[in-house]
């Protein structure tokens, strides 16, 4: 049916490694949030971690940093000032591997959830901000991503490779 598998050396290994960006490699978030608690108390969640954490205020300054980087996870606010939710996944669909977009709300009811879910998030996070729940939640959110970017990455070499 398949080919055998060919055995891969330690060389290959790593030069795929250091093809990868650093989002690959490491979870990185952005924050988007007006509110300066908010982001006081994700800094004080990812201080244990050795996670990476980006901020910003609005939905302007955070498309401009994810098409500038390679960003996994993005957790943004509900309402922005110069937008919402809505707008931030709209854009960040014309973004090559774009990220998992996660929603924060203070009011978080069902309606909010499947709506986050059915137009193309990845989860709601509830505020104030639980740390396990956080960590949970952006963990799961990178992995699925990160297992995303892998399967176009070798999709791209085995297309190189033909």
């Amino acid at each position: 049916m398949y080919p055998p598998r060919k055995n891969r050396t330690a060389e290959a290994e790593q030069t795929d490694r250091a093809d990868r960006p650093e989002s690959v490699q490491k979870v990185i978030t952005l924050a988007v949030s007006p509110f300066r608690e908010d982001r006081l108390s994700l800094r004080q969640i990812f201080s244990h971690t050795k996670w990476k954490l980006q901020e910003t205020d609005t939905l302007g300054e955070a498309v401009e940093l994810v098409r500038e980087q390679t960003i996994p996870v993005v957790l943004t606010e509900s309402k922005l000032p110069d937008g919402n939710w809505k707008d931030l996944l709209e854009q960040l669909a014309d973004v090559p591997h774009p990220p998992c977009l996660i929603v924060s709300s203070r009011l978080p009811d069902d309606r909010l959830w499947a709506e986050v879910l059915n137009l193309g998030g990845y989860d709601l996070l509830p505020k104030p901000f639980d740390a396990r729940e956080v960590t949970r939640v952006i963990s799961l959110a990178w992995l699925h991503w990160k297992g995303q970017w892998e399967r176009a990455f070798r999709s791209q070499k085995v297309l190189r490779a033909t």
